[in-house]
């Protein structure tokens, strides 16, 4: 953080993940009373930032601040560019991915705060992957279910084929 607790600068936050999705806390729960936090995803080209899930509890909201993004959101999809907020709902599956060619980076309000746990947790089980080795998606799941959330992966292979992305 800042020197203040209460400013974040554009290149502050505590960066959880790097690589094709990237993680940077911006604004923590416990400063706000737990009633949101904000979390930045930088993403390469070609990167599906989430497979399709849902959150039991948990609202977000992204918005766009650099490049395209696709999104799915129940059976709609949408690509929108800077300057758009995207509604993720609880309780409806959503994915999102960058198409290409350029880098895209959007803010991710979370309601309540409490979800950024999962980031930390998913870093430790990617930091313990041994390099070209796919992590260990049951301990992934696992950990997701605390959070309350629930991956569909049944719609994954059609998202990666037919947006040519691919998890990274």
């Amino acid at each position: 953080m800042a020197a203040s607790e209460w400013l974040v600068s554009p290149n502050e936050g505590k960066v959880v993940l790097q690589g094709g999705l990237g993680v940077v806390s911006k604004v923590a729960g416990d400063v706000v009373g737990g009633s949101y936090s904000v979390v930045e995803h930088p993403l390469e080209p070609g990167v599906l930032g989430a497979p399709p899930h849902t959150h039991a509890d948990t609202d977000e909201v992204s918005f766009v601040r650099e490049g395209e993004i696709g999104v799915m959101i129940g059976d709609e999809e949408f690509l929108v560019g800077p300057g758009s907020y995207v509604v993720k709902p609880r309780g409806i599956p959503h994915a999102f991915w960058n198409p290409g060619p350029g880098r895209a980076r959007i803010l991710e309000i979370i309601s309540p705060a409490g979800f950024e746990g999962y980031f930390d947790e998913l870093a430790e089980v990617l930091a313990a992957t041994p390099p070209g080795e796919p992590p260990d998606f049951g301990k992934i799941t696992e950990i997701a279910g605390r959070y309350g959330m629930t991956f569909h992966m049944e719609r994954l292979p059609e998202i990666m084929e037919r947006h040519g992305v691919e998890l990274r």
